[in-house]
């Protein structure tokens, strides 16, 4: 049983940054894929970022792309999210999520695909 941590939300302006943590409880999360998600008010869960086990294959969503960032420290059993240039449109509450691991990112949008969730830290970025 993996339980994780989210931290590091809040309240910016468009442009700035933010980086989110994911701490999990698990002495071995390095055994572990992890994703990142969010979800808008009177949306569903979308799909953000994420990384394998070792962190050297990660994969992110079309809206994302070139502004967060993924990153991971197993010593310290934390996973990372760097969000730059933030846009309104990044408002959301933010999940991370574990799996077990693979060297495949296949179906890491599909959040079905995780059994370990966090619960959330909330992200506003006003205009």
């Amino acid at each position: 049983q993996v339980q994780l941590v989210e931290s590091g939300g809040g309240l910016v302006q468009s442009g700035d940054s933010l980086r989110l943590s994911c701490a999990a409880s698990e002495r071995t999360f390095s055994d572990y894929n992890v994703g990142w998600f969010r979800q808008a008010p009177g949306k569903e869960r979308e799909f953000v970022a994420a990384s394998i086990w070792t962190g050297l294959i990660k994969y992110y969503a079309d809206s994302v792309k070139g502004r967060f960032t993924i990153s991971r420290d197993n010593a310290k059993n934390i996973v990372y999210l760097q969000l730059n240039s933030l846009k309104p449109d990044d408002t959301a509450v933010y999940y991370c999520a574990a799996k077990e691991k693979s060297y495949s990112l296949i179906r890491a949008e599909n959040p079905r695909e995780y059994n370990y969730w966090g619960q959330g830290t909330q992200v506003t970025v006003s205009s």
